[in-house]
């Protein structure tokens, strides 16, 4: 399933969500509507948050089926709002706090900013319970921003290198692909929401985006 929506006229729907194959944390403000249509496409419950008053979830958090990575932007408020849905929480205490950008996970393995400090990644490895290996993806040390990584495929930025895509497809344990969303941008990660049930995108995204996106995330196999 998918669906093409933009949040308040804004098409960087992946930098206001981050979810996994089950649950999903969403910007504040949105419409119902909006809001059940999200849950409907991937298949999941949600929850509303607000970090630090920013509406930037997708690139404060980062969460698999095990547990959540938070920015220490984030208030005891908000952790025991996280908490209560049953996820471990790690907040991270380094000045690469916006971990949705500098964090790439699914529940096989992850991808992190070359210069994340090796003591915390032992410790997010704790809460996610996988290997975090550290890397980039078209030379760009903003992971989560160059790309999405379902429990069914990767799909990247472009300009990856075949070293880095041989890495990708070892540390995910699923097939990578390359493409763009909203007509043009390669930073995958700003425009797309997905899990191994459906995605969604912004507006701009192009039919042949969209194919791409369904053909990287395995949503081309579940029409068979």
């Amino acid at each position: 399933m998918f669906l093409q929506v933009d949040f308040h006229e804004n098409p960087n729907v992946g930098v206001y969500c981050r979810v996994n194959d089950s649950f999903g944390f969403l910007r504040k403000g949105l419409s119902k509507k909006i809001r059940t249509n999200i849950s409907n496409t991937l298949q999941i419950e949600l929850v509303e948050l607000s970090i630090a008053d920013t509406s930037i979830i997708g690139s404060l958090l980062v969460m698999n089926a095990h547990g959540v990575i938070a920015t220490d932007l984030v208030d005891q408020k908000n952790i025991s709002l996280i908490t209560d849905q049953g996820f471990d929480v790690f907040v991270v205490s380094d000045v690469l706090n916006a971990v949705g950008n500098d964090m790439l996970v699914n529940d096989h393995g992850g991808l992190v900013h070359p210069d994340m400090d090796e003591v915390m990644i032992a410790e997010m490895e704790d809460i996610l319970k996988v290997p975090l290996t550290k890397g980039t993806i078209g030379g760009l040390e903003t992971v989560g921003m160059a790309a999405v990584a379902t429990n069914k495929g990767v799909l990247c930025h472009p300009k990856v290198t075949d070293e880095e895509k041989s890495v990708l497809s070892s540390v995910f344990q699923v097939p990578v692909m390359i493409g763009t969303v909203n007509h043009g941008v390669p930073l995958i990660g700003s425009g797309l929401i997905a899990n191994s049930h459906g995605f969604v995108v912004g507006t701009s995204t192009t039919g042949i985006e969209m194919g791409r996106v369904e053909e990287s995330l395995g949503f081309l196999d579940d029409e068979k």
